[in-house]
């Protein structure tokens, strides 16, 4: 027998033939002859007779283009070609079958093709050698080897035959990632840079080499999972790959199943010129998925929300969404010939929301012929399913003339939203951004006793906006376990800023309360999520508003990253009297109702409103019109839910 490393050469050409009229009809007819071949190699009688009616191919045959893949001997080629032979040719099998004493149709053996075929070797069916380390066909080592039947893989018996698609085995785990129809230019950039990691390696490589050996995978990390996807995918593109994506949950975490996935995926890598994207999001890495990146023999990419660590090489690049300036950009691109018409629109478009080149794109197919305000509440629902886990949606309703506050803090609120509108002009075209990204969103604390207003000067700013408004829930937020309210927290930060929404952290020092002196692990733990929430707050590009009772209870770290900090006084009678003049909607009957003298009960707008709710279903109950009588009241009832008693004084002539 031939040792291998003296059979690893091209098998000698055959003589050209007439042209076929398709390379699949011209491949059929090369499997013909070559089966043609092996018959009268098993006969024997002279091979040579055989070889001469083969027909030269170009491109090559399957055969041929999967022994320049895999680097397969001339020996390993015709056993491949004999244990298809056996599926596609009667005469063949039947042939195998009497070689080897059967009446019956039987695979071939190791034994067999020893005996029969040109140049063997041992090494053929070696574990390491690529007919078994690859899969390409399956020996029962039952019957020991020279004994064993052999059979082709389904996969590569369809593959010979000219069909090359996904293995069914991967169908269900891996998506096409076609290249992007629009992407952001740092991105389209960036791609170009990653393009030649996904030139190599191929599926020859040893899913056991050691690492050293495997070429660096690409790790794209950041806030913008469809820009990775498609950085990704354009960079394979750019490299003559098709990229194919797994989302890391459906990675398996038996080892047989995650043995043969890192085969599969390293075997198609090279049938299929593709490279691999393992998406992990937001997720914590499990040991399957670092074992898959630390070990899989294929151009590949993961992505993920965070930077992590493993003995890979990894080639790291940060994929954010793209900056109001390019998402403008983006948009123009999007919406063609309607986006001069929009300039001064696409400005605020760009300023209030972060969202995917895909994401503009998809939004601008949907509602760009609509119209502005149907482009602009399309980018409001963008990410209200991720936000309305962790916060409760408020549909604002409330103007500029529902709020009745002194007018250095109405002042104060125009500017925050004359702020929220004009980011763009300031920070992109004016160059403030240039200086750093932090701090560059609207944040607000607005501060004062419960009822004077703070959530309503929240629905204004909302309503004058044309924003959602989401107030955090912290129920869902806050979690006992470590590290749990962080993610919750990032996870709204995210998605608000991707839909623009207005964040309304209510009660706020639950949340942003003061660092505790540590004495024991929890209060580490709590100063870590304080921590957090500094620095997220400063990187957070959207509009946010803290409220408290208590403004002293707040960590001061806070204090000095908000824009602005509005004190919401208890209001005086004459604010109160206004209060109450718009407490009833013009359709609500009254009967000689005294806003001056509802001005001297001494309670908040919240408690007005409260009270004027009430009284209306006093008097619908008794059919009446709203009186004097029936705020007297709900008054009382509003100062027993409050424990606090009303003084004579306060309702002196209401009836």
């Amino acid at each position: 027998m031939t040792p291998a490393s003296e059979t690893r050469k091209p098998r000698r050409a055959a003589p050209k033939a007439k042209p076929q009229s398709s390379w699949p009809q011209a491949n059929q007819a090369f499997l013909g002859a070559e089966f043609a071949r092996l018959r009268a190699r098993l006969a024997g009688t002279e091979a040579e007779d055989a070889v001469e009616t083969a027909i030269e191919m170009d491109p090559p045959a399957a055969i041929d283009r999967l022994v320049a893949i895999f680097d397969l001997t001339s020996f390993e080629r015709d056993i491949l070609l004999l244990c298809a032979g056996v599926e596609m040719d009667s005469a063949l099998a039947a042939q195998c079958a009497e070689a080897q004493g059967s009446p019956q149709r039987i695979a071939p053996t190791f034994g067999l093709a020893l005996a029969a075929l040109a140049d063997p070797h041992w090494s053929a069916l070696a574990p390491a050698g690529p007919l078994r380390r690859l899969r390409l066909i399956e020996a029962d080592p039952a019957r020991g080897l020279t004994a064993a039947p052999l059979r082709i893989d389904e996969r590569i018996l369809h593959y010979l035959a000219g069909i090359n698609l996904l293995d069914p085995r991967l169908a269900s785990l891996l998506v096409p990632a076609p290249p992007p129809e629009a992407i952001a230019e740092e991105h389209h950039e960036l791609a170009g840079n990653i393009a030649p990691y996904f030139a190599s390696p191929s599926a020859t490589q040893s899913c056991e080499a050691p690492t050293g050996a495997l070429t660096p995978i690409v790790h794209l990390h950041g806030d913008d999972p469809d820009g990775q996807r498609d950085t990704a995918a354009l960079a394979a593109a750019q490299a003559g790959r098709h990229l194919f994506a797994l989302h890391a949950g459906e990675i398996p975490s038996d080892p047989s199943a995650l043995e043969q996935l890192m085969l599969l995926v390293s075997r198609e890598s090279a049938l299929l010129h593709a490279a691999l994207l393992v998406e992990c999001g937001t997720a914590e890495l499990t040991g399957p998925v670092l074992s898959l990146i630390e070990r899989l023999a294929a151009p590949a990419a993961i992505t993920s929300r965070d930077l992590f660590h493993t003995s890979r090489t990894l080639a790291r690049c940060e994929v954010n969404k793209p900056r109001p300036a390019e998402q403008k950009r983006l948009w123009q691109q999007a919406l063609g010939p309607a986006a001069p018409g929009l300039n001064g629109f696409l400005d605020n478009l760009a300023g209030q929301f972060r969202m995917s080149a895909r994401a503009i794109h998809a939004t601008a197919a949907m509602h760009g012929a609509a119209g502005p305000q149907e482009i602009w509440g399309g980018c409001r629902a963008f990410a209200q399913p991720r936000l309305e886990e962790l916060a409760q949606r408020i549909v604002p309703a409330a103007a500029w003339d529902d709020l009745i506050l002194p007018e250095p803090q109405k002042a104060t609120l125009h500017q925050i939203a004359i702020q929220a509108r004009h980011r763009i002009k300031v920070y992109e075209t004016w160059g403030f951004a240039a200086r750093g990204r932090r701090g560059l969103g609207v944040s607000a604390l607005f501060a004062g006793e419960s009822g004077t207003g703070k959530t309503l000067a929240a629905e204004v700013l909302a309503h004058e906006l044309g924003l959602d408004l989401y107030r955090v829930d912290l129920s869902a937020v806050v979690s006992k376990y470590i590290g749990e309210t962080e993610k919750h927290l990032r996870q709204v930060f995210d998605s608000a800023e991707e839909a623009g929404a207005l964040l309304l952290f209510d009660e706020a020092d639950a949340l942003f309360g003061k660092r505790a002196d540590v004495k024991e692990g929890l209060d580490r733990y709590a100063n870590i999520e304080v921590g957090y929430l500094l620095q997220r707050i400063e990187a957070y590009q959207g509009l946010a508003i803290l409220t408290t009772n208590l403004k002293s209870s707040l960590d001061r770290a806070f204090q000095r990253r908000l824009r602005f900090i509005v004190e919401f006084a208890f209001p005086a009678p004459a604010e109160r009297e206004a209060i109450w003049r718009r407490s009833f909607p013009a359709a609500t009957p009254t009967d000689r109702i005294n806003p001056a003298a509802l001005a001297q009960l001494k309670v908040p707008g919240g408690s007005i409103r409260n009270i004027a709710l009430n009284a209306a279903f006093l008097a619908a109950a008794a059919n009446r019109p709203v009186a004097m009588a029936h705020i007297l009241q709900a008054a009382h009832l509003e100062a027993e839910k409050n424990d606090r008693p009303i003084a004579e004084a306060e309702t002196r002539g209401w009836v």
